[in-house]
């Protein structure tokens, strides 16, 4: 290895400020490069006497006299000759994708959204132009590539999920796009796997209490991570998977830095991809700045496994459903209840009633003859009981004028009560 446009050899960390010169040298005009300590002009290794403290210093150095800020990689390397301990810094580019100047004008993006998004961080508006400055999202004036993607009026972002029949992906039996900004798309990846997995139910005190298969939080907390940490300069998009037996988040990028699958599970480490996404979610307290997202999600579902195939980082949830119907073991006896075909199982093996036969009631005060719509309609309702008219219409391929319709029917049969105001009221399924 010899030096060159984007590799610079330092002999030892007494020229640790000569190398940060040359590095911001190296990054104005490339984009990115390697620094290497512990190495002669020539290339010869002559090595270094370093520690795990060492790299800590080096890293802080670097990224607290380089500005616009950058988030090295700092590892030690075995040289040739048996010498250990050298050092290698990585640089990130100096300006990463997130805070990169974009094309995309003020003009473009929806005020209304970005006006939502400081009320909801805690900040002061007075106009979108200062908005965006609070927010980090204008460099010299323009918008860097985060800003559209929280608050483009054309949606800049699509999202892919799919149920499959088995454990394969040999057969589709759903496949939905969705397009939208990175909040609206985390929420439809929610609500979609929450359509899609079995809900099984405990009673808490005189109510019951709807429990799904998969923790909410944990599949919550997965999905922010997909949009929050994938790597934007690949096109592919996040996608949703749902088997027999799982269900999968994949986003496109390996794992950052020098991060590890074995690092996931030891405890409160994060290295951020998209530092402005990152901080973006933090003020909206999506995220936090401690790495918890990991621990929580093992936390909530010890089973996860954590994958990395090709460019592809992969979340995947066990469906507890599935070891039941398999034989695989009784789910019901960790204290979880599971839908059984349209039952839900007790501890007792006994089979109870959904909702005490709630199909025959709706069919008695609804009419056979509307056919399964309505029926459709009340299941989504009572499971999700914030969804519009749009989002009905788009889940059951149909008019919004035909969702309509059946939801007047639903309320004249007194099987649906709306409440709250229009834009944050939520339905009510009735009993």
């Amino acid at each position: 290895m010899k030096e060159c446009e984007t590799i610079e050899f330092k002999k030892s960390l007494s020229e640790l400020k000569e190398g940060l010169v040359s590095i911001v040298a190296i990054l104005n005009k490339h984009g990115s490069g390697e620094l290497w300590f512990g190495v002669r002009n020539d290339g010869v290794s002559v090595g270094l006497d370093a520690t795990t403290k060492t790299l800590r210093d080096v890293s802080q150095a670097i990224s607290a006299h380089i500005e616009p800020r950058i988030f090295p990689h700092v590892t030690l390397e075995s040289c040739a000759r048996e010498l250990e301990n050298l050092i290698l810094s990585r640089n990130s580019e100096r300006l990463r994708w997130d805070n990169k100047v974009c094309a995309v004008s003020i003009g473009d993006l929806d005020k209304a959204g970005i006006r939502r998004f400081i009320a909801r961080a805690g900040l002061v508006w007075d106009t979108p132009t200062n908005a965006l400055e609070k927010l980090g999202l204008l460099h010299a004036g323009k918008l860097v590539n985060a800003a559209p993607l929280f608050f483009a009026r054309k949606a800049p972002l699509q999202l892919r999920c799919a149920v499959f029949l088995t454990t394969e992906s040999s057969t589709i039996i759903d496949r939905h796009d969705f397009d939208g900004n990175i909040l609206e798309l985390i929420e439809e990846a929610q609500r979609y796997i929450l359509k899609n997995i079995h809900i099984g139910m405990r009673v808490k005190g005189l109510y019951r209490e709807d429990v799904p298969e998969i923790s909410v939080d944990a599949l919550r907390e997965a999905i922010i991570n997909a949009f929050c940490h994938r790597d934007y300069r690949d096109p592919d998009y996040v996608h949703v998977a749902i088997f027999k037996d799982r269900v999968e988040i994949r986003n496109p990028g390996r794992l950052f830095g020098s991060l590890t699958l074995d690092d996931l599970r030891k405890g409160y480490v994060s290295q951020r991809r998209n530092p402005l996404i990152a901080d973006l979610f933090r003020r909206i307290e999506m995220v936090e700045a401690w790495g918890r997202g990991m621990p929580l999600i093992i936390k909530n579902a010890p089973d996860v496994v954590f994958r990395e195939i090709g460019n592809l980082f992969i979340v995947s949830f066990n469906r507890p459903s599935y070891a039941d119907e398999s034989g695989r073991g009784d789910a019901s006896s960790s204290g979880k209840e599971v839908p059984v075909r349209g039952f839900l199982k007790e501890s007792s093996g006994k089979k109870v009633s959904e909702e005490g036969s709630g199909k025959k009631v709706r069919e008695r005060r609804f009419g056979k003859d509307s056919g399964k719509t309505g029926h459709q309609i009340l299941d989504f309702l009572s499971q999700q009981p914030e969804m519009t008219v749009p989002e009905l219409a788009g889940r059951l391929g149909l008019t919004t004028r035909a969702i309509e319709k059946q939801i007047a029917k639903l309320r004249d049969a007194k099987l649906l009560l709306r409440t709250g105001g229009r834009k944050i009221g939520r339905w009510e399924v009735q009993k």
